[in-house]
């Protein structure tokens, strides 16, 4: 039934659909057909379009199966991914009484929800354990599930309002990254966040008093990759992740001190008396965190002020407590980076430096990065050479190749997908790695895809989860080149019909 209420309801106009994000405990009775749902629905998308029905995600073959309007996730525990590693038993209750209804070796279980990935990137996994102990309101309930692209985690029945700054307008080629804007951008964001909460409509009651009591925020930020890129640091890379940790510490840490005023002049928000404790925990195990940043990989001065500013949103805490519960997330920032003009979205490398994408409703643009000479220039090539390595990869979408470029300057463009005249893309553990470095100063969690090539093996995506769980990591989503018979971009022009039988 959600399901199909998902599908009528569209997402600013008539075409688009609605997000929706599907939670399942992994203890649940249900749990083996919700995580074969989506993987066996695909099988059926393959054989319609082998019969002749259009692949367009829009088309006959994707709208007569179920499960398209939804993102899927399996929450994890702790205690199941330590049975899956010992090879233990796993066992499934009853919602009604917690007696259980089944028995099984997890691992087996485990292989399930790693083949379905595989075959259609559902479902993701939530680590259960790992964010409930970065929750700062615990007093008043647990976390269950997530927004649907899964980077607002919070109470149930709560709201979280968004903002993304694009991180390359604080940017000058020739001065470096302009922290002091950055970090009053910050504050001025956060305020006027905080300001539409009392004035947003909310959907239920429910939702309207948690998120008054409560107060939830998501500043966030877009164009990281593009960032790095134009710094001449490579995206996998220990400077590239190093400076995105420093970035992000310091956008976290300014909200959360400009919450921490704002509570001293109008209040705590109304739940934090009974979740000070715990909530100050959490503080301190952000401003730990940022301390943990390798200052050989990060400019002193941006270093200094993401330190400067937690150990601020501790003291101001400790003495005003806080305005809201939660301050920052990263979101998919998907349509709002093509309205600021970003070259990536959110915490994402660039998918490639030139890309194909679908429009809802038939068509097709090609996208061309355009950080490429400004990271060139960073690398000191100079303008003959960089206008020859553009219209060499203007003419064959890719940079390997290019003349003048420097073998060890290709890693600085590398993207998360082969491009179709290449052979090079960010390794999944490069994905992983950059999550881990951004997740231990966001407030809640990261819209993040870990990209695979397509002849990635349902292994190695049982690798990457467990990975994603060992590093500490709230979720991960994997998406497997080719997996879906529809995909919104890809590395060329070909609409992907020949992956039919695949």
């Amino acid at each position: 039934i959600g399901d199909r209420a998902a599908g009528a309801i569209k997402s600013g106009g008539t075409t688009r659909r609605a997000a929706k994000m599907v939670c399942l405990d992994v203890d649940h009775p249900d749990i083996e057909a919700f995580v074969n749902w989506k993987a066996e629905e695909e099988a059926k998308v393959a054989a319609l379009i082998r019969a002749g029905y259009a692949s367009d995600f829009n088309g006959d073959a994707y709208s007569t199966v179920s499960g398209q309007n939804s993102n899927n996730s399996v929450r994890v525990t702790q205690e199941f991914l330590e049975a899956v590693e010992a090879n233990g038993d796993w066992h499934l209750t009853w919602r009604t009484d917690g007696r259980v209804s089944r028995s099984f070796k997890a691992r087996d279980l485990w292989q399930q929800i790693t083949s379905a990935a595989w075959r259609c990137a559902d479902p993701g996994v939530q680590f259960d354990t790992t964010i409930n102990e970065w929750h700062t309101c615990p007093a008043s309930g647990r976390i269950n599930a997530s927004n649907p692209c899964s980077e607002y985690m919070f109470l149930d029945d709560t709201a979280c309002n968004l903002a993304s700054l694009n991180l390359l307008k604080f940017h000058d080629v020739d001065r470096g990254f302009d922290v002091e804007s950055f970090r009053h951008a910050c504050e001025v964001v956060i305020t006027a966040q905080e300001i539409v909460v009392d004035y947003a409509s909310y959907p239920t009651k429910a939702i309207e008093k948690n998120s008054h009591d409560f107060r939830p925020l998501g500043i966030g930020y877009a164009n990281l990759g593009a960032l790095l890129m134009a710094r001449g640091m490579a995206y996998d890379s220990d400077s590239g992740r190093g400076y995105a940790a420093a970035i992000t510490a310091l956008m976290t840490g300014a909200s959360y001190a400009q919450s921490a005023r704002i509570a001293e002049q109008k209040n705590p928000f109304a739940g934090y008396a009974k979740n000070r404790e715990p909530m100050l925990r959490v503080m301190r195990k952000h401003r730990d965190a940022v301390k943990r940043i390798d200052a050989a990989h990060v400019p002193l001065e941006l270093l200094q002020a993401a330190k400067q500013t937690w150990d601020e949103v501790v003291t101001l805490g400790e003495l005003h407590g806080f305005k809201n519960s939660q301050i920052s997330v990263l979101a998919p920032t998907g349509t709002i980076a093509f309205m600021m003009d970003c070259d990536t979205t959110g915490v994402e490398p660039d998918i490639a430096l030139v890309k194909y994408k679908k429009l809802v409703g038939g068509g097709m643009i090609k996208i061309v990065n355009q950080t490429v000479p400004v990271g060139l220039k960073r690398l000191g090539y100079e303008k003959d050479e960089i206008r020859a390595i553009v219209e060499f990869i203007d003419a064959h979408d890719t940079i390997e190749g290019a003349p003048f470029l420097k073998a060890e300057h290709l890693s600085v463009f590398d993207c998360a997908f082969k491009p179709a005249q290449g052979s090079r893309s960010i390794d999944y553990t490069g994905h992983l790695r950059m999550l881990s470095a951004a997740q231990p100063v966001i407030s809640g969690a990261i819209s993040k895809t870990i990209n695979m090539p397509e002849d990635s093996t349902p292994e190695e995506i049982e690798q990457a989860y467990i990975e994603g769980w060992k590093l500490g990591l709230k979720a991960v989503a994997i998406y497997r080149d080719g997996c879906k018979r529809s995909q919104p971009l890809s590395t060329s022009k070909d609409d992907g019909s020949d992956r039919s039988d695949r």
